[in-house]
């Protein structure tokens, strides 16, 4: 896979992320926020990894 289809992935998975921060501000989550809370972590961890191997300027 080429670097430009991951930056597009990673672009699409940035997105989906305002979706569970949404879901967080939820008051009724119950354990779910647990799961969500987790998502996001992993969210987080998935961007900034790709953003260290593939910095901006090796991808425009």
């Amino acid at each position: 896979m080429d670097p430009q289809t991951l930056r597009e992935r990673i672009t699409l998975i940035e997105s989906k992320r305002e979706s569970l921060l949404r879901l967080l501000e939820q008051p009724n989550l119950g354990t779910l926020r647990i799961d969500v809370n987790q998502a996001l972590e992993e969210m987080d961890d998935l961007i900034d990894e790709f953003k260290r191997t593939f910095p901006a300027q090796e991808t425009n």
